[in-house]
Protein backbone atom coordinates (compact mmCIF):
# COMPACT_ATOMS: atom_id res chain seq x y z
CA UNK A 1 0.00 0.00 0.00
CA UNK A 2 2.85 2.47 1.15
CA UNK A 3 4.39 1.41 -2.23
CA UNK A 4 1.59 2.19 -4.26
CA UNK A 5 1.10 5.65 -2.34
CA UNK A 6 4.64 6.59 -3.22
CA UNK A 7 4.12 5.57 -6.88
CA UNK A 8 1.21 8.00 -7.03
CA UNK A 9 3.04 11.09 -5.15
CA UNK A 10 6.12 10.49 -7.66
CA UNK A 11 3.89 10.54 -10.53
CA UNK A 12 2.12 13.59 -9.33
CA UNK A 13 5.14 15.37 -8.27
CA UNK A 14 6.67 14.43 -11.88
CA UNK A 15 3.69 15.96 -13.63
CA UNK A 16 3.06 19.52 -11.56
CA UNK A 17 6.96 19.68 -12.34
CA UNK A 18 7.17 18.54 -16.06
CA UNK A 19 3.67 18.48 -17.42
CA UNK A 20 4.14 21.78 -19.09
CA UNK A 21 7.43 21.49 -20.51
CA UNK A 22 6.50 18.14 -21.96
CA UNK A 23 3.24 18.71 -23.30
CA UNK A 24 2.91 17.90 -27.13
CA UNK A 25 2.30 20.25 -29.85
CA UNK A 26 -0.38 19.27 -31.64
CA UNK A 27 -0.08 19.28 -35.30
CA UNK A 28 -1.62 17.65 -38.66
CA UNK A 29 1.09 18.36 -40.74
CA UNK A 30 2.75 15.38 -43.01
CA UNK A 31 5.27 13.81 -40.72
CA UNK A 32 8.70 14.63 -43.13
CA UNK A 33 7.61 18.33 -43.34
CA UNK A 34 11.02 20.86 -43.74
CA UNK A 35 12.95 17.78 -44.99
CA UNK A 36 14.70 18.51 -48.17
CA UNK A 37 15.39 15.49 -50.54
CA UNK A 38 17.87 15.50 -53.39
CA UNK A 39 17.26 13.06 -55.97
CA UNK A 40 19.75 11.60 -58.26
CA UNK A 41 18.42 7.73 -58.53
CA UNK A 42 16.77 6.96 -61.88
CA UNK A 43 13.95 4.12 -62.70
CA UNK A 44 12.58 2.17 -59.65
CA UNK A 45 14.32 1.50 -56.68
CA UNK A 46 15.21 5.22 -55.83
CA UNK A 47 12.71 6.86 -56.94
CA UNK A 48 10.02 5.09 -55.15
CA UNK A 49 12.24 5.52 -51.91
CA UNK A 50 11.73 9.56 -52.65
CA UNK A 51 8.00 9.78 -54.08
CA UNK A 52 7.24 8.08 -50.27
CA UNK A 53 9.41 10.82 -48.66
CA UNK A 54 7.42 13.14 -50.67
CA UNK A 55 4.51 11.46 -50.00
CA UNK A 56 5.64 12.19 -46.42
CA UNK A 57 5.93 15.67 -47.14
CA UNK A 58 9.62 15.84 -47.80
CA UNK A 59 10.39 18.70 -50.40
CA UNK A 60 11.90 16.27 -53.44
CA UNK A 61 14.49 17.61 -55.69
CA UNK A 62 14.39 15.43 -58.63
CA UNK A 63 18.26 15.88 -61.18
CA UNK A 64 17.63 14.25 -64.33
CA UNK A 65 20.10 14.16 -67.11
CA UNK A 66 19.67 16.12 -70.42
CA UNK A 67 17.60 15.20 -73.27
CA UNK A 68 15.60 12.33 -71.79
CA UNK A 69 15.96 12.39 -68.05
CA UNK A 70 15.04 9.21 -66.51
CA UNK A 71 14.87 6.64 -68.44
CA UNK A 72 11.34 5.18 -67.58
CA UNK A 73 10.08 8.80 -69.28
CA UNK A 74 9.90 6.53 -72.19
CA UNK A 75 8.80 3.45 -71.12
CA UNK A 76 5.44 2.92 -72.86
CA UNK A 77 2.91 2.78 -74.45
CA UNK A 78 0.72 3.44 -72.34
CA UNK A 79 1.27 7.18 -71.91
CA UNK A 80 -0.94 9.60 -70.40
CA UNK A 81 -1.24 13.36 -72.47
CA UNK A 82 -1.58 16.35 -70.47
CA UNK A 83 -3.50 19.64 -71.09
CA UNK A 84 -0.45 21.18 -72.57
CA UNK A 85 0.28 18.54 -75.03
CA UNK A 86 3.06 16.82 -72.85
CA UNK A 87 3.10 12.77 -72.43
CA UNK A 88 4.20 10.89 -69.36
CA UNK A 89 4.90 7.06 -69.74
CA UNK A 90 2.75 5.49 -66.66
CA UNK A 91 5.78 3.35 -65.65
CA UNK A 92 7.19 7.24 -64.70
CA UNK A 93 3.76 8.22 -62.85
CA UNK A 94 4.17 5.43 -60.56
CA UNK A 95 7.23 5.97 -58.83
CA UNK A 96 7.73 10.01 -59.44
CA UNK A 97 4.62 11.74 -57.60
CA UNK A 98 5.18 15.04 -55.61
CA UNK A 99 9.03 15.55 -56.80
CA UNK A 100 10.19 19.15 -58.37
CA UNK A 101 12.47 18.35 -61.78
CA UNK A 102 15.70 20.14 -62.77
CA UNK A 103 17.71 19.22 -65.67
CA UNK A 104 21.17 19.29 -65.07
CA UNK A 105 24.42 17.82 -66.51
CA UNK A 106 26.47 15.86 -64.05
CA UNK A 107 28.36 15.01 -66.43
CA UNK A 108 30.30 18.82 -66.61
CA UNK A 109 32.29 20.46 -63.50
CA UNK A 110 29.24 23.43 -63.33
CA UNK A 111 26.33 20.85 -63.17
CA UNK A 112 28.36 18.81 -60.34
CA UNK A 113 28.86 22.55 -58.59
CA UNK A 114 24.69 22.90 -58.63
CA UNK A 115 24.24 19.42 -57.11
CA UNK A 116 26.97 20.10 -54.58
CA UNK A 117 25.12 23.46 -53.69
CA UNK A 118 21.81 22.25 -53.41
CA UNK A 119 23.38 19.60 -51.09
CA UNK A 120 24.45 22.38 -48.38
CA UNK A 121 21.15 22.85 -47.55
CA UNK A 122 19.38 18.92 -47.65
CA UNK A 123 18.71 16.66 -45.12
CA UNK A 124 18.94 13.78 -47.89
CA UNK A 125 20.84 12.59 -50.74
CA UNK A 126 19.61 9.79 -52.79
CA UNK A 127 21.59 7.30 -55.36
CA UNK A 128 21.26 4.78 -57.80
CA UNK A 129 24.61 5.07 -59.78
CA UNK A 130 27.31 2.23 -60.18
CA UNK A 131 29.89 1.45 -57.51
CA UNK A 132 32.16 4.34 -58.41
CA UNK A 133 30.62 6.57 -60.52
CA UNK A 134 30.08 9.13 -57.58
CA UNK A 135 33.46 9.33 -56.28
CA UNK A 136 34.15 10.49 -60.23
CA UNK A 137 32.14 12.80 -60.47
CA UNK A 138 32.71 14.24 -56.50
CA UNK A 139 29.45 13.73 -55.71
CA UNK A 140 30.06 10.22 -53.48
CA UNK A 141 29.48 10.58 -49.35
CA UNK A 142 32.67 11.92 -48.28
CA UNK A 143 32.82 14.95 -50.64
CA UNK A 144 29.26 15.97 -49.93
CA UNK A 145 29.45 15.19 -46.00
CA UNK A 146 32.22 17.33 -45.74
CA UNK A 147 30.17 19.73 -47.41
CA UNK A 148 27.14 18.99 -44.79
CA UNK A 149 27.93 16.50 -42.21
CA UNK A 150 24.10 16.28 -41.79
CA UNK A 151 23.46 14.74 -44.99
CA UNK A 152 21.78 11.29 -44.72
CA UNK A 153 23.37 9.66 -48.09
CA UNK A 154 21.71 6.76 -49.77
CA UNK A 155 23.02 4.58 -51.95
CA UNK A 156 21.41 1.98 -54.20
CA UNK A 157 22.86 -0.88 -56.32
CA UNK A 158 22.21 -4.17 -57.44
CA UNK A 159 25.18 -6.11 -55.20
CA UNK A 160 26.61 -3.10 -52.93
CA UNK A 161 29.18 -1.27 -52.06
CA UNK A 162 31.57 -4.48 -51.20
CA UNK A 163 31.72 -7.85 -52.75
CA UNK A 164 32.78 -9.65 -55.65
CA UNK A 165 30.06 -8.61 -57.66
CA UNK A 166 29.96 -4.92 -56.50
CA UNK A 167 31.09 -3.20 -59.86
CA UNK A 168 27.95 -5.36 -61.68
CA UNK A 169 24.82 -3.62 -62.85
CA UNK A 170 22.05 -5.44 -60.77
CA UNK A 171 18.25 -4.87 -62.80
CA UNK A 172 14.57 -6.94 -60.96
CA UNK A 173 14.89 -9.54 -63.32
CA UNK A 174 18.30 -10.46 -62.57
CA UNK A 175 17.93 -10.18 -58.82
CA UNK A 176 14.49 -12.18 -58.63
CA UNK A 177 16.58 -14.85 -60.27
CA UNK A 178 20.03 -14.75 -58.32
CA UNK A 179 18.35 -14.51 -54.76
CA UNK A 180 16.43 -17.37 -55.50
CA UNK A 181 12.81 -16.17 -55.45
CA UNK A 182 12.13 -17.56 -58.93
CA UNK A 183 13.18 -20.86 -57.98
CA UNK A 184 10.16 -20.61 -55.84
CA UNK A 185 7.84 -19.57 -58.01
CA UNK A 186 5.38 -21.26 -60.62
CA UNK A 187 4.07 -24.42 -60.58
CA UNK A 188 6.20 -27.56 -59.76
CA UNK A 189 7.99 -29.14 -62.42
CA UNK A 190 5.46 -32.32 -62.47
CA UNK A 191 2.56 -30.01 -63.16
CA UNK A 192 3.76 -27.68 -65.74
CA UNK A 193 6.89 -27.53 -68.19
CA UNK A 194 7.25 -23.72 -67.57
CA UNK A 195 9.55 -23.93 -65.01
CA UNK A 196 10.61 -20.78 -62.61
CA UNK A 197 8.96 -17.38 -63.19
CA UNK A 198 9.35 -13.87 -62.30
CA UNK A 199 6.67 -11.87 -60.00
CA UNK A 200 4.58 -10.05 -62.24
CA UNK A 201 5.69 -6.20 -60.62
CA UNK A 202 9.48 -5.35 -60.14
CA UNK A 203 9.59 -6.32 -56.47
CA UNK A 204 13.52 -6.65 -55.66
CA UNK A 205 13.09 -2.92 -57.02
CA UNK A 206 9.98 -2.19 -54.81
CA UNK A 207 11.42 -4.12 -51.26
CA UNK A 208 14.44 -2.18 -51.47
CA UNK A 209 12.62 1.07 -51.85
CA UNK A 210 10.95 0.46 -48.87
CA UNK A 211 13.91 -0.59 -46.93
CA UNK A 212 15.64 1.81 -48.23
CA UNK A 213 12.82 4.83 -46.53
CA UNK A 214 12.84 2.91 -43.33
CA UNK A 215 16.62 2.98 -43.13
CA UNK A 216 16.64 7.07 -43.71
CA UNK A 217 13.91 7.34 -41.61
CA UNK A 218 16.00 5.57 -38.79
CA UNK A 219 19.17 7.89 -39.93
CA UNK A 220 16.99 10.99 -39.01
CA UNK A 221 15.85 9.80 -36.07
CA UNK A 222 19.35 9.07 -35.31
CA UNK A 223 20.97 12.27 -36.10
CA UNK A 224 18.46 13.86 -33.70
CA UNK A 225 20.71 13.03 -31.09
CA UNK A 226 24.27 12.87 -33.20
CA UNK A 227 23.62 15.85 -34.89
CA UNK A 228 25.30 14.02 -37.70
CA UNK A 229 24.35 12.06 -41.15
CA UNK A 230 25.90 8.69 -42.56
CA UNK A 231 25.67 6.83 -45.34
CA UNK A 232 23.32 4.03 -46.20
CA UNK A 233 24.37 0.84 -48.42
CA UNK A 234 21.30 -0.86 -49.86
CA UNK A 235 21.42 -3.75 -52.62
CA UNK A 236 18.79 -5.29 -54.03
CA UNK A 237 20.26 -8.74 -54.05
CA UNK A 238 20.62 -8.34 -50.11
CA UNK A 239 17.10 -6.98 -50.04
CA UNK A 240 15.20 -9.68 -51.74
CA UNK A 241 17.88 -12.96 -50.26
CA UNK A 242 16.27 -11.17 -46.98
CA UNK A 243 12.77 -10.66 -47.98
CA UNK A 244 12.99 -14.41 -48.65
CA UNK A 245 11.20 -14.60 -44.92
CA UNK A 246 10.22 -18.20 -44.20
CA UNK A 247 11.71 -19.73 -47.36
CA UNK A 248 15.32 -18.73 -46.51
CA UNK A 249 14.73 -20.08 -42.94
CA UNK A 250 13.04 -23.12 -43.40
CA UNK A 251 16.16 -23.76 -45.64
CA UNK A 252 18.40 -22.86 -42.76
CA UNK A 253 16.64 -24.80 -40.75
CA UNK A 254 16.09 -28.34 -42.36
CA UNK A 255 18.92 -28.03 -45.10
CA UNK A 256 16.18 -28.61 -47.54
CA UNK A 257 16.18 -26.23 -50.61
CA UNK A 258 12.76 -25.60 -51.24
CA UNK A 259 10.88 -25.74 -54.61
CA UNK A 260 8.24 -24.26 -56.49
CA UNK A 261 4.40 -25.19 -55.13
CA UNK A 262 2.95 -23.40 -57.36
CA UNK A 263 -0.03 -21.37 -55.62
CA UNK A 264 0.42 -23.53 -52.32
CA UNK A 265 2.09 -22.90 -49.11
CA UNK A 266 5.61 -24.67 -48.29
CA UNK A 267 4.31 -24.69 -44.16
CA UNK A 268 0.90 -24.28 -44.25
CA UNK A 269 -2.34 -26.55 -45.46
CA UNK A 270 -4.75 -26.07 -47.18
CA UNK A 271 -3.53 -22.60 -48.19
CA UNK A 272 -4.10 -22.35 -51.69
CA UNK A 273 -6.34 -22.16 -55.11
CA UNK A 274 -9.12 -23.90 -55.33
CA UNK A 275 -10.80 -24.73 -58.52
CA UNK A 276 -14.29 -23.82 -58.59
CA UNK A 277 -17.18 -24.94 -61.02
CA UNK A 278 -17.22 -21.58 -62.05
CA UNK A 279 -13.08 -20.30 -61.55
CA UNK A 280 -11.16 -20.21 -59.08
CA UNK A 281 -10.68 -18.85 -55.05
CA UNK A 282 -8.05 -18.88 -52.44
CA UNK A 283 -8.82 -20.57 -49.02
CA UNK A 284 -5.99 -19.23 -46.33
CA UNK A 285 -6.81 -21.84 -43.37
CA UNK A 286 -3.84 -20.65 -40.78
CA UNK A 287 -4.66 -22.64 -37.59
CA UNK A 288 -6.62 -25.87 -36.81
CA UNK A 289 -10.51 -24.19 -35.75
CA UNK A 290 -10.24 -22.59 -39.33
CA UNK A 291 -9.53 -26.10 -40.79
CA UNK A 292 -11.88 -27.72 -38.50
CA UNK A 293 -15.19 -24.91 -39.96
CA UNK A 294 -13.87 -25.70 -43.87
CA UNK A 295 -14.75 -28.97 -43.71
CA UNK A 296 -17.86 -28.39 -42.25
CA UNK A 297 -18.46 -26.20 -45.00
CA UNK A 298 -17.47 -28.49 -47.37
CA UNK A 299 -19.44 -31.62 -45.90
CA UNK A 300 -16.52 -33.70 -45.07
CA UNK A 301 -16.51 -34.80 -41.62
CA UNK A 302 -14.03 -37.32 -41.97
CA UNK A 303 -11.23 -35.26 -42.90
CA UNK A 304 -12.10 -32.74 -39.83
CA UNK A 305 -11.97 -36.55 -37.67
CA UNK A 306 -8.98 -37.93 -39.19
CA UNK A 307 -5.58 -38.04 -37.17
CA UNK A 308 -3.86 -37.40 -39.89
CA UNK A 309 -5.06 -34.05 -40.27
CA UNK A 310 -5.46 -33.31 -36.66
CA UNK A 311 -2.86 -30.47 -36.98
CA UNK A 312 -1.08 -28.30 -39.45
CA UNK A 313 2.00 -30.32 -39.13
CA UNK A 314 0.13 -33.53 -40.20
CA UNK A 315 -1.56 -31.78 -42.63
CA UNK A 316 1.61 -30.32 -44.20
CA UNK A 317 2.67 -34.27 -44.29
CA UNK A 318 -0.02 -35.24 -45.58
CA UNK A 319 -0.64 -32.44 -48.26
CA UNK A 320 -1.39 -34.89 -51.38
CA UNK A 321 -3.85 -36.79 -50.01
CA UNK A 322 -5.87 -33.81 -48.31
CA UNK A 323 -5.41 -31.93 -51.27
CA UNK A 324 -6.90 -34.13 -53.37
CA UNK A 325 -9.96 -34.68 -51.35
CA UNK A 326 -10.62 -31.12 -51.13
CA UNK A 327 -10.30 -30.16 -54.92
CA UNK A 328 -13.12 -33.24 -55.57
CA UNK A 329 -15.44 -31.05 -53.25
CA UNK A 330 -14.75 -27.76 -54.90
CA UNK A 331 -15.66 -28.10 -58.06
CA UNK A 332 -19.36 -29.05 -57.17
CA UNK A 333 -19.75 -25.46 -56.24
CA UNK A 334 -19.49 -21.76 -57.87
CA UNK A 335 -17.36 -19.21 -56.82
CA UNK A 336 -19.48 -17.45 -55.27
CA UNK A 337 -21.09 -19.93 -53.32
CA UNK A 338 -18.06 -21.01 -51.39
CA UNK A 339 -16.81 -17.45 -50.91
CA UNK A 340 -20.21 -17.08 -48.86
CA UNK A 341 -20.46 -19.96 -46.95
CA UNK A 342 -16.64 -20.01 -45.98
CA UNK A 343 -16.87 -15.99 -44.88
CA UNK A 344 -19.94 -16.60 -43.08
CA UNK A 345 -17.80 -19.19 -40.42
CA UNK A 346 -14.59 -16.64 -40.58
CA UNK A 347 -12.75 -19.06 -43.23
CA UNK A 348 -10.37 -17.07 -44.64
CA UNK A 349 -10.75 -16.91 -48.42
CA UNK A 350 -11.06 -14.79 -51.37
CA UNK A 351 -11.73 -13.69 -55.08
CA UNK A 352 -8.90 -13.78 -57.94
CA UNK A 353 -9.01 -10.61 -59.29
CA UNK A 354 -7.59 -9.23 -61.96
CA UNK A 355 -6.22 -5.52 -61.45
CA UNK A 356 -9.54 -3.88 -62.64
CA UNK A 357 -11.83 -6.24 -60.45
CA UNK A 358 -9.13 -4.65 -57.59
CA UNK A 359 -10.18 -1.14 -58.06
CA UNK A 360 -13.33 -1.68 -58.40
CA UNK A 361 -14.01 -3.68 -54.98
CA UNK A 362 -15.71 -1.74 -52.36
CA UNK A 363 -13.14 -1.84 -49.88
CA UNK A 364 -10.04 -0.79 -51.97
CA UNK A 365 -12.18 1.98 -53.35
CA UNK A 366 -13.17 2.85 -48.98
CA UNK A 367 -9.45 3.12 -48.89
CA UNK A 368 -8.89 5.23 -51.49
CA UNK A 369 -6.13 3.60 -53.35
CA UNK A 370 -6.70 5.47 -56.61
CA UNK A 371 -6.03 9.09 -56.75
CA UNK A 372 -6.73 11.90 -59.34
CA UNK A 373 -4.20 14.97 -59.11
CA UNK A 374 -5.25 17.33 -61.54
CA UNK A 375 -6.99 14.72 -64.01
CA UNK A 376 -4.12 12.59 -63.95
CA UNK A 377 -4.94 9.49 -62.25
CA UNK A 378 -2.11 7.88 -59.96
CA UNK A 379 -2.10 5.47 -57.08
CA UNK A 380 -2.12 6.52 -53.41
CA UNK A 381 0.26 6.01 -50.37
CA UNK A 382 -1.20 3.26 -48.25
CA UNK A 383 -0.05 4.65 -45.03
CA UNK A 384 -2.70 5.93 -42.94
CA UNK A 385 -2.03 8.15 -40.17
CA UNK A 386 -4.18 8.80 -37.09
CA UNK A 387 -3.18 12.62 -37.00
CA UNK A 388 -0.61 13.38 -39.92
CA UNK A 389 -1.61 13.79 -43.43
CA UNK A 390 0.11 12.65 -46.34
CA UNK A 391 0.83 15.30 -49.61
CA UNK A 392 -0.64 14.75 -53.02
CA UNK A 393 0.10 18.20 -54.13
CA UNK A 394 2.43 18.10 -57.27
CA UNK A 395 1.63 15.70 -59.90
CA UNK A 396 5.01 13.94 -61.55
CA UNK A 397 6.74 16.37 -63.45
CA UNK A 398 7.20 17.42 -66.75
CA UNK A 399 11.06 17.08 -67.18
CA UNK A 400 12.85 20.30 -66.28
CA UNK A 401 9.41 21.88 -64.95
CA UNK A 402 10.99 23.22 -61.79
CA UNK A 403 14.20 23.88 -63.18
CA UNK A 404 14.15 28.16 -63.12
CA UNK A 405 12.32 28.12 -59.69
CA UNK A 406 15.49 25.84 -58.02
CA UNK A 407 18.08 27.82 -59.65
CA UNK A 408 16.55 31.08 -58.52
CA UNK A 409 14.91 30.35 -55.13
CA UNK A 410 16.87 27.55 -54.28
CA UNK A 411 20.55 28.62 -55.13
CA UNK A 412 19.67 32.22 -55.65
CA UNK A 413 20.86 32.69 -59.38
CA UNK A 414 20.30 35.78 -61.46
CA UNK A 415 19.26 35.70 -64.95
CA UNK A 416 22.76 36.43 -66.68
CA UNK A 417 24.16 33.36 -64.60
CA UNK A 418 21.29 30.98 -65.39
CA UNK A 419 21.61 32.53 -69.22
CA UNK A 420 25.28 31.11 -69.46
CA UNK A 421 24.63 27.68 -67.81
CA UNK A 422 22.04 27.46 -70.64
CA UNK A 423 23.90 28.51 -73.29
CA UNK A 424 27.00 25.70 -72.19
CA UNK A 425 24.10 23.38 -72.07
CA UNK A 426 24.92 22.79 -68.38
CA UNK A 427 20.66 23.09 -67.35
CA UNK A 428 18.05 23.51 -69.83
CA UNK A 429 13.95 23.78 -69.07
CA UNK A 430 12.64 20.89 -71.81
Amino acid sequence: MLLILASSALSFLLKQEYGQKIAPTVTNAPPMKGLKVIDLSRVLAGPWVTQTLADLGADVIKIERPGGGDDTRSWGPPFFTTEDGQQLSAYFMSANRGKKSIVVDIASAEGRDLVRALVEEADIFVENFKVGDMEKRGLDYETLSALNPRLIYCSITGFGQTGPYKHRPGYDFMIQAMSGLMSITGEADDKSEDGPQKVGVALADILTGLYSTIAILAAVNERNHSGLGQRIDMALLDVMSASLANQASNFLVSGVVPGRLGNAHPNIVPYQTFTTSDGHIIVATGNDAQYQRLCEVVGRKDLAEDPDFGNNAGRVLHRQRLVSELCREFLTRESGEWLNSLEKVGVPCGPINNIQQMFADPQVQSRKIAIELGGMPLVGNPIKFSRSTMTYEKRPPALGQDTMQILTEELGLDSDQIKKLREMGIVNQE
